[in-house]
């Protein structure tokens, strides 16, 4: 007697597995909305640190004749990057849900505020069922757009990009399609990639580009992503810092992801209030990718001298797009994700060509 299993066959998974994911995704996003995307992100970073943790552990052990085991690939993979505090799931399901409450609920919006209250990514939703709604939608949907990606976008078993973090903006810019949002928005200096309106204090109007109710008219007409991170000099400073770090965690602990997680920790002070914490998640990433991929054929000064390099490139990439996709709109559109996935892809397709020896964690 055969028993029939059912295939998703673009994904590789049985339908029992795929729905066991999409529910807890649906889930993720929700609970993402629940709490607020970025303290979601926060989690990510602990249970990634955790997972990373247990994997250096399990290595030590295993190096001394102890058991192995698949406990840290299921804290980092399955729950840190996976469907219940992955970015592109809980942390979407936050920046979509508050979108959305940006336009259905500006009343909500917390006092001392200075942004349009589609960017408050701080902001915790609690319970109210709409919204959660909203986040568990954008939760599954940032799943679906990951897995299907690393299923299908691949070429001699190498993905050409980082899914995760591709997912993570798509979403954003597919919920400021759903929710009339200008996908870019107007510029109001010289060129997109100006900041001098911010600095100017210029307000902008409400029918500019209609991103605002009139209740929101005066607001600043052109919005950094960072206020204190934004000036060229100074994101290539941090890049340069935190590349060399997120280099360094991989040379002495060969995990990658652990400078990631301690950067993800690091803005819960951001979102305690303390002013002026960087977020550097997607530069100690790409740093420890610079890391990955000279170690082997250079040793470590050079390879640490890489990461800097790949970490100030990472900066500056999130530095650009945030002028382009995040400052004249009025949604959140992750800068270091588009740096994490623009920075994957020029990894991928230089290894793919045989110019570098690897393509990192990809």
């Amino acid at each position: 007697m055969y028993e029939t299993v059912l295939q998703i066959p673009v994904l590789g998974m049985e339908v029992e597995q795929f729905l066991l994911l999409l529910i807890t995704a649906l889930a993720g996003g929700a609970f993402g909305a629940a709490i607020g995307a970025l303290p979601a992100f926060i989690f990510t970073g602990f249970l990634v640190f955790l997972g990373e943790g247990i994997a250096i552990l399990q290595r030590e052990v295993g190096a001394a004749g102890g058991i192995e085991g698949q406990l840290a690939a299921d804290v980092t993979g399955v729950i840190g990057f996976g469907v219940v505090t992955g970015p592109h799931i809980a942390f979407a399901g936050g920046v979509a849900a508050t979108a959305y409450a940006g336009k259905k609920y500006p009343e909500m919006e917390p006092e001392g505020w200075d942004y349009h209250f589609g960017k408050n990514i701080l902001y915790a939703f609690g319970t109210k069922p709409d919204i959660l709604a909203v986040g568990a939608v954008f939760g599954a949907l940032g799943w679906l757009i990951t897995e299907i990606g690393y299923a299908v976008v691949v070429v001699g078993g190498t993905a050409l990009s980082d899914f995760i973090a591709v997912s993570v903006f798509a979403t954003a810019f597919i919920a400021r399609a759903v929710f009339g949002y200008p996908i870019v928005g107007k510029s109001r200096g010289d060129s997109i990639l100006d900041m001098s309106p911010f600095e100017r204090e210029e307000p902008r109007m409400a029918a500019d580009g209609g991103e605002v109710p009139p209740e929101h008219e005066g607001r600043l007409a052109t919005e950094p992503w960072l206020p204190h991170q934004y000036k060229w000099s100074g994101v290539t400073a941090i890049g340069l810092v935190g590349g060399i770090l997120g280099g360094y965690i991989y040379i002495a602990t060969e995990s990658i992801f652990l400078g990631y997680a301690i950067s993800a920790m690091s803005l819960l002070f951001l979102n305690l209030g303390v002013e002026k914490i960087p977020v550097t998640h997607h530069i100690t990433l790409i740093g420890a990718v610079g890391a990955v991929v000279f170690l082997p054929a250079t040793g470590p000064v050079i390879a640490l001298l890489a990461a800097g390099v790949f970490g100030a490139f990472s900066g500056l990439l999130g530095e650009v797009t945030q002028r382009m996709f995040y400052a004249h709109s009025g949604t959140h559109v992750d800068p270091p994700a588009m740096a994490i996935a623009i920075a994957m892809t020029v990894v991928a397709v230089l290894a793919i060509l045989g110019i570098l020896p690897n393509a990192g964690y990809l």
